[in-house]
């Protein structure tokens, strides 16, 4: 194949030889000598014995050396091995490009060092470099891609400074990217330059042939990065301007949507963009926009606003559809029955989704007949489905009021006859107040029991120290208020005061037993048994020793003071064996009575026995 291509090749070479000579004479040029040389080329290179010439074997006349020279420098490219040159492919099979570099022989590349170029067809012109001068048969091995690693960073140079487009093959993924062959060189393109729009599926570039702009270039690391968002970019900046000078409010176009975000959709017009916030995605209630729309999808969006510079645009989908109030039909009203989802819960109500796009609000004190409020999450969860009853209604301010508890019967309705005053129930501790305790007798009816109605003994001074929320208690209706909606209950109620027996078995004078409990401020208390706890002045803790009784001593005790109504006891020590001196004063009085009427002692004797007990009783020596 080799000496065959090689000498059709020359044989054309002469053929344009004969028809310019014949040129020439037709012009009626001088005649010229045409030596062997000229007249068969191709002949005399093939017999002309370089090698002889080259060892002396053979002598040469300068004439004819110097016509083979000019003939092998214009037939000939110079192959250097550091050289690119510019080569033809004249033949294309399954694996190979054969190259014609217009030398001895054609050239064989790799197709593999053209995937870059996959239209590569026969005529194309390409760059190339010896590989190999002759292979085992005698064949030049020839490099594209060498040839291009070469001149590619002059031509990225180039195509950098003077914003050329390139064409480049993208190989592969990257971290960030891909990665593409231009030139030869390997250059990054991140995946925020691919397109404009965001790029879901990076695998579907693999093995494209795309053009591109060479936006970076670091010479010392030897990077080069590539943009083709940069081409398309230009294209619609154009008409970007186009479409933003003729945007104004109300204008409906159609759009594709290029994002969605948590907070809302952001729509293509052709070049520019707009956002469709959740809220104007729908006249309903929804928790991501992805409920409504979904990527590249089309739609007709209406302009709601713009910014001055026109490079915010707010728009709408909602609105293209009538309001879903304007829908209502004439016929609800106030008191009619409704069915609806739950959509939102917030502390004092519920919102109710009645139809697409109307809701009604139902306030937590609307959910439940009792008066002691409570969340509306302990009533209704989101997503449930209620029935409800509109309470109120206002078509020019899209509001809608509703309540649950109208459902059923109001419990206060026969209240006088179910819980009449002095009748005893059964409750439960819902709630605490520093007056009292909040008792739930069923749902709806609450009633308030105060501090002072909790015990007949103890003194509270909080509710939470006399029960729980949650307990159940047994309570007396003691008033009962129908129009205020409000009853008073009593604990204390449901058993016998125990002062009405201490009164007698604690009377003032009585005396009892028992040990010091505490000592306090001012004096001392005493516990009697679990309701009567005695104070005990300081003075009144004295012994007949002059000493005070302690801690944990026990002594007798006469009561000096008992108050049913306060619930106060107050008892001394000192009153006992003060009591008992008294006796003997007395009786001692009555003996010297009695011995004087017998001896009649003098005056003067009576008064000094009279002074001595007198000073004992007060402590005197």
């Amino acid at each position: 194949m080799q000496n065959t291509n090689f000498n059709q090749h020359m044989a054309d070479k002469a053929k344009q030889a004969e028809v310019e000579a014949t040129e020439v004479k037709t012009a009626e040029a001088p005649e010229v000598q045409i030596s062997e040389a000229q007249k068969n080329p191709e002949q005399f290179l093939k017999d002309f014995n370089w090698h002889n010439y080259q060892e002396g074997i053979d002598e040469v006349e300068d004439s004819q050396l110097q016509e083979f020279e000019q003939l092998v420098a214009e037939n000939f490219v110079d192959t250097l091995d550091d050289e690119v040159v510019e080569g033809e492919v004249i033949h294309i099979t399954d694996r190979d490009a054969i190259i014609d570099i217009n030398a001895k022989s054609e050239g064989v590349i790799s197709l593999n060092e053209f995937r870059y170029n996959p239209d590569l067809k026969v005529g194309d012109k390409v760059e190339v470099l010896i590989d190999v001068r002759e292979d085992a048969t005698g064949q030049l091995v020839l490099s594209h891609r060498k040839a291009r690693v070469i001149k590619a960073w002059d031509r990225v140079n180039a195509a950098h400074d003077n914003g050329e487009i390139v064409k480049g093959f993208v190989k592969c993924r990257t971290k960030g990217g891909m990665i593409v062959d231009v030139f030869g060189i390997e250059a990054f393109l991140p995946g925020s330059q691919i397109d404009v729009k965001p790029i879901r599926d990076y695998d579907a570039y693999v093995n494209k042939t795309m053009e591109f702009k060479v936006v970076k270039i670091n010479h010392e690391f030897k990077n080069v990065v590539v943009s083709h968002k940069a081409l398309i970019e230009a294209d619609i900046e154009e008409q970007k301007k186009e479409i933003i000078s003729q945007l104004e409010k109300g204008q409906v176009l159609e759009g594709v949507v290029k994002n969605i975000t948590s907070y809302g959709v952001f729509i293509d017009l052709g070049g520019v963009d707009g956002l469709i916030h959740i809220t104007d995605l729908s006249w309903s209630r929804i928790n991501h926009p992805n409920e409504i729309v979904e990527l590249d999808q089309k739609l007709n969006v209406v302009i709601l606003d713009f910014d001055e510079d026109k490079s915010r645009i707010q728009l709408g989908l909602k609105q293209l559809s009538k309001h879903p109030w304007d829908a209502l039909g004439e016929d609800v009203k106030v008191g009619d029955k409704v069915k609806g989802k739950v959509v939102v819960i917030a502390d004092y109500g519920a919102f109710i989704e009645v139809a697409e796009g109307v809701e009604g609000l139902i306030h937590v004190s609307e959910m439940s007949w009792s008066t002691h409020l409570r969340s509306a999450q302990d009533f209704v969860s989101v997503g449930d489905e209620v029935e409800a009853e509109i309470l109120t209604l206002d078509r020019e301010e899209r509001k809608m009021s509703l309540g649950i508890k109208q459902l059923t019967p109001d419990p206060w309705t026969d209240i006088t006859t179910k819980y009449p005053v002095g009748s005893k129930h059964k409750g439960i501790v819902r709630n605490f107040t520093n007056f009292g305790v909040f008792v739930e007798l069923e749902e709806g009816i609450d009633g308030l029991i105060y501090i002072s109605d909790l015990s007949w003994t103890k003194k509270i001074k909080h509710p939470s120290e006399f029960c729980n929320v949650g307990d159940e208690l047994e309570v007396v209706v003691l008033e009962l208020d129908v129009e205020g909606r409000k009853l008073s209950l009593g604990h204390k109620q449901t058993t016998d005061n125990p002062w009405d027996k201490y009164e007698a078995e604690f009377a003032v004078g009585t005396s009892h037993t028992a040990e010091i409990s505490d000592i306090v401020d001012k004096g001392a208390t005493i516990e009697f048994n679990e309701d009567i706890v005695a104070f005990v002045p300081s003075r009144h803790l004295e012994k007949e020793d002059g000493k005070k009784l302690k801690k944990g001593e026990e002594a007798e005790f006469k009561i000096i003071e008992f108050n049913k109504e306060f619930k106060r006891v107050v008892a001394s020590h000192t009153a006992i064996f003060r009591e008992e001196e008294a006796k003997i004063v007395k009786a001692a009085a009555k003996k010297a009575a009695n011995a004087a009427a017998e001896a009649k002692p003098t005056l003067g004797d009576a008064n000094e026995t009279l002074q001595a007990l007198k000073d004992k009783m007060d402590g005197k020596s």
